[in-house]
């Protein structure tokens, strides 16, 4: 699926999961064994129940249809992000300022691919993390995935 046909499912379902007090984390629309499938993460302060996911199930399930963006028939399924939760936007990163992030990048940065640490700030597309005593600068560009660490 095209990033203008994300954006365009974005711009439709955001307003609503908003409303609902909500925030939508993250769309994926990917073929699986059972067909095509699009994903609707999730999330509120306290975390997403069930109710939360069929409520905006039930609210969504139409609109994508109506304005015809994905021309084959799909599953929509809508879930929390769970406990590894993905930072996907500039704002995630902002937002989870502090907490333990496990981050890859497709370059290494020195020789490493794969960072554990406390993300310390965002500014000027840099996420600065703190690893051990030594503080890292990842270009934001550079990070192809990044997802909270939950500590129990």
């Amino acid at each position: 699926m095209s990033a203008d046909i994300l954006e365009s499912v974005r711009e439709i379902i955001e307003p609503i999961v908003i409303a609902e007090g909500m925030e939508l984390v993250h769309i994926e629309y990917r073929r699986e064994r059972r067909g095509w499938v699009l994903r609707l993460y999730i999330d509120k302060e306290g975390g997403v129940t069930i109710d939360d996911c069929s409520n905006i199930s039930g609210q969504t399930s139409h609109l994508v249809d109506i304005d015809d963006l994905i021309p084959h028939s799909y599953l929509l399924e809508v879930s929390s992000p769970g406990l590894g939760r993905p930072l996907k936007r500039k704002e995630d990163f902002i937002k989870h300022k502090d907490r333990l992030v496990r981050f890859k990048v497709d370059d290494p940065i020195g020789r490493w691919k794969n960072f554990k640490g406390k993300l310390l700030d965002y500014k000027d597309e840099v996420v600065k993390i703190k690893v051990g005593d030594e503080i890292i600068n990842l270009p934001f560009n550079k990070i192809s995935e990044a997802n909270l660490v939950y500590k129990f």
